[in-house]
């Protein structure tokens, strides 16, 4: 997409739920990064692409491999989401929602396209995205004395 910001943004949880992070960053070098003491992917995928868009001013393209992200914008689930009163299709509470509400609201007074990327498939900033996330969650892991998530070697 030209002229759009690419950013990619990633989360990771130890456990679901566990200690998590989130990172986004963007491919001009840009980002950021945060952990959640008790947490799940889901929550910390949603949080990394929030953040990404709450730093980030202009038209922008975020970039993750959430289906759970990028169908609720791209395939405008959050309408029905709004025209169900916070009801799923299965008229059940949107799970997330107090995540979803000030995303979404921001989110439609911008300029922003949502892609799905293939997570580990060697695309170089949907990598970096992932590495920063597994690490912010690790380093939270390690001050809670836990051990930390699956293919990170303790320093």
């Amino acid at each position: 997409m030209t002229g759009r910001n690419q950013i990619y943004t990633d989360g990771a949880c130890s456990g679901n739920p566990g200690p998590g992070g989130w990172a986004w960053i963007s491919t001009s070098g840009q980002f950021a990064s945060g952990f959640a003491d008790h947490s799940t992917n889901q929550r910390m995928e949603i949080t990394a692409a929030m953040e990404a868009v709450f730093n980030n001013s202009g038209p922008l393209e975020i970039l993750s491999d959430s289906t759970y992200v990028v169908h609720c914008f791209r395939d405008e689930w959050w309408k029905g989401w709004l025209n169900r009163n916070w009801k799923n299709s299965q008229r059940k509470p949107v799970a997330n929602k107090d995540l979803w509400e000030p995303f979404i609201e921001e989110v439609a007074q911008r300029d922003i396209v949502f892609s799905w990327v293939k997570a580990h498939a060697g695309d170089y900033w949907n990598e970096m995205a992932d590495q920063l996330a597994v690490e912010a969650g690790y380093l939270q892991s390690t001050r809670k004395g836990n051990e930390p998530p699956k293919g990170v070697a303790k320093p």
